[in-house]
């Protein structure tokens, strides 16, 4: 197994690490802080992998079919989890716009699955129909950093907005109490997730023989 594979079976591997820290928060005191950090640098250290095993499977022509299967689910099961652990804390937040967050996190997480969905079987589709191998695009790629950047403020703005810095200027717990930071990065996700995945459709569902 070559450098990339292992770090995309690293990857899949740190997954259940960073959701356990999100969905089992410590019991001692500062203990949801605690895991909020530590899931955040897991699930940083789980996207790092994602685009270092792509570079060096480039850079050093050492593609082969079993990344090709894996490292496209790897990605999938690091986001979707991740929102999938984004849903459980939101269901159990106290903050002003607590029960909007949840739902509009349950909503933009249902929106990321049924992209993906749609575009694993347009791709699917295009390869037995043509043979034509969809590769990510530049869209496909913000999409993936935007996904990546919402959930590291969702972990991290009621740390940094909710605890630290009002102690130095109490006006910016407002940020953490109505999730602004987070609200935009969602919806600058959900607009990506949608954007990308029209893309994909408008230049490759033409391919499919609706006839077979």
């Amino acid at each position: 197994m070559n450098l990339p594979n292992k770090l995309t079976v690293l990857r899949i591997c740190l997954i259940p690490l960073f959701l356990f820290f999100m969905i089992v928060p410590l019991s001692f005191e500062n203990g949801q802080i605690l895991c909020r950090v530590l899931a955040a640098v897991l699930f940083l250290l789980t996207a790092l992998t994602d685009f270092l095993d792509g570079y060096l499977a480039r850079k050093y022509k050492l593609i082969t079919d079993f990344g090709k299967f894996l490292d496209p689910l790897a990605d999938k099961m690091m986001v979707l989890g991740a929102l999938l652990g984004l849903v459980v804390l939101a269901s159990s937040d106290e903050s002003v716009m607590g029960s909007v967050y949840m739902r509009l996190t349950a909503l933009s997480g249902l929106v990321v699955l049924f992209r993906e969905l749609a575009v694993t079987s347009l791709r699917l589709a295009a390869s037995g129909s043509t043979g034509v191998v969809i590769a990510a695009n530049i869209l496909g790629k913000v999409k993936t950093v935007s996904q990546i950047v919402f959930v590291m403020i969702a972990l991290l703005e009621p740390i940094v907005f909710g605890k630290l810095l009002p102690l130095l200027f109490p006006p910016l717990g407002i940020v953490a109490e109505y999730h602004i930071l987070s609200f935009t990065g969602m919806a600058v996700m959900s607009v990506m997730t949608v954007w990308s995945g029209l893309g994909y459709f408008k230049a490759y569902f033409p391919l499919i023989n609706s006839n077979k």
